[in-house]
């Protein structure tokens, strides 16, 4: 019984070897077919031919110029064309970045500033290089428009990673709630980036505008046959000429509709500007090279003037020089150091008298002057846009360890800068207006108002009654002539000898930018 449990066991075996070799032999040759198939081409199916025909492989950049069409030609170009384009952004975008970690010392010795300051540095000089030209009220050419758009996104692209913790909840398997923490993109750059670009959009729409004018030209004054000259100091300017009569009714609208959108361009970017430099802490080395009280940083007679019982402060511009930029500058500094000192002197009220930020001035009455020196301060910058920063905005840049605070920064000046340009560009072209056309019109009387002499309660948004004293100066100003006002409106706003984009050039400090 054992010997036949044995033969069937082998006769078992023998039975499966036989089915799995025939198994593997029809797959080898099922396979080989397959091949024999791919090698020769053969088609017996659809042809019944037994003569194999080869192959033919056609490779894309290899082939015979008739078997591709035109069409094909042009998308395998565009596509070298691209992936070209592609390695050199990508080249490019390296040397910047690395620029950027370096700290703008190339010899990695680790010298170079922050990366904040590097960061800030490298938009400011992207927007020199590209805005530094624009001398004309015309559209950017494409290749700087979209070189501009390009770099730019590069650089604000560090923001994507700026995050702050925010607590979320987060459902789990079984039905409870559980609070976690998750990170989302700085609150202060979440809502200040998106809105830096739409008026970056805006301005570079608002030049796309000027594409089809055709009433004004610009004439260098190398010019042959050039009789028109600028009388100001800004003499690379090219100069406006227009028709012997004038700009049209429908151009004047025009200039005046795209100067209000401007306006409103640079007040937005000048409030993010000044907000941002608000919340930067201010540096040591400032404190430290700070006089000891208000009436040292100001002088005497200043000091009396902001301290006296009924204060103006148009009064008080009109008794200052500021008959130049660097007086403007030093009175923007000596105003600014006094607020620092002011404000210092309230956190140390409970100090001992022997402190060196004691004083025997109150504590009201410190606040009170505080408040109208921020109130100079802030015409100052209203009427003044295009001036050059002061000390302690240059240092606060300087040694601002803050990466987003150094993009909005940075960013918002830019463009506060392009505003301005394109502003003045504007009223060169309605100042050439107004002088080729000696009649005035109501539209020009109503709608000549300059950046500069907007009042302080158009800066901020107040509504306040004629009778004060902003509101009366302007009542005054409206019984003299009309060429007097223009002067005196075009002296406020062209003070500025350059523009500041035009200094921006070729810059590793804010120190040495100006």
């Amino acid at each position: 019984m054992v010997r036949a449990s044995e033969q069937e066991q082998e006769s078992y075996r023998s039975r499966l070897f036989n089915f799995k070799w025939r198994n593997n032999e029809n797959n080898n040759a099922a396979r080989h077919a397959k091949s024999l198939s791919v090698e020769t081409g053969l088609d017996e199916a659809a042809t019944g031919s037994n003569e194999p025909e080869p192959l033919t492989i056609i490779h894309p950049s290899q082939g015979p110029p008739l078997l591709r069409s035109a069409a094909d030609e042009a998308a395998l170009a565009a596509a070298l064309a691209r992936e070209k384009q592609l390695l050199a952004d990508m080249e490019q975008m390296k040397e910047r970045f690395s620029k950027l970690l370096l700290g703008e010392d190339n010899s990695g010795g680790g010298k170079g500033v922050s990366s904040a300051l590097a960061l800030s540095n490298a938009i400011t000089n992207l927007a020199a290089s590209v805005f530094g030209e624009q001398r004309r009220l015309e559209p950017m050419p494409a290749e700087r428009r979209a070189r501009w758009r390009k770099e730019i996104d590069w650089l604000l692209s560090v923001t994507d990673y700026v995050v702050e913790f925010a607590p979320s909840q987060q459902k789990n398997k079984d039905g409870t709630n559980m609070e976690i923490m998750t990170t989302r993109q700085r609150t202060d750059l979440h809502m200040n980036i998106p809105a830096l670009k739409k008026l970056d959009a805006m301005l570079i729409d608002c030049l796309e505008n000027f594409k089809d004018q055709n009433e004004f030209v610009y004439v260098s004054k190398d010019s042959p046959g050039s009789d028109c000259k600028r009388n100001d100091d800004k003499w690379w300017i090219p100069t406006v000429k227009v028709p012997p009569d004038g700009l049209s009714e429908a151009s004047r609208r025009f200039l005046q509709y795209q100067k209000d959108c401007v306006n409103q361009v640079l007040k937005a970017a000048m409030a993010i500007n000044a907000q941002v430099l608000f919340e930067m802490e201010i540096p040591e080395s400032y404190i430290d090279s700070l006089p000891k009280n208000g009436r040292a940083s100001l002088g005497d007679q200043m000091y009396k003037n902001i301290t006296v019982d009924f204060f103006d402060p148009d009064q008080f511009l009109n008794s200052m020089d500021m008959s130049s930029e660097h007086k403007i500058v030093d009175l923007k500094n000596r105003i600014e150091a006094s607020i620092v000192i002011w404000k210092r002197k309230m956190v140390y009220k409970d100090s001992k008298s022997s402190a060196p930020w004691a004083s025997g001035v109150s504590l009201e009455k410190r606040e009170v002057f505080e408040e109208r020196a921020e109130t100079i301060l802030l015409i100052l910058k209203q009427r003044y846009p295009g001036i050059s920063q002061s000390a302690l905005d240059i240092s606060k840049i300087q040694f601002n360890m803050d990466m987003g605070q150094a993009v909005l920064e940075s960013y918002s000046r830019i463009l506060e800068s392009l505003a301005y340009t394109v502003l003045s560009r504007i009223d060169d072209v309605l100042e050439a207006d107004r002088a080729g056309n000696k009649r005035s019109t109501p539209m020009e009387s109503e709608d000549e108002t300059l950046v500069g002499s907007m009042t302080l309660s158009d800066f901020m948004g107040w509504d306040f009654d004629q009778g004060n004293s902003v509101g009366g100066d302007l009542e005054s100003k409206k019984d003299t002539s009309d060429d007097q006002l223009v002067k005196e409106k075009l002296s406020v706003v062209t003070t500025k000898k350059t523009s500041y984009l035009e200094t921006l050039g070729g810059v590793k400090s804010p120190t040495a930018r100006h």
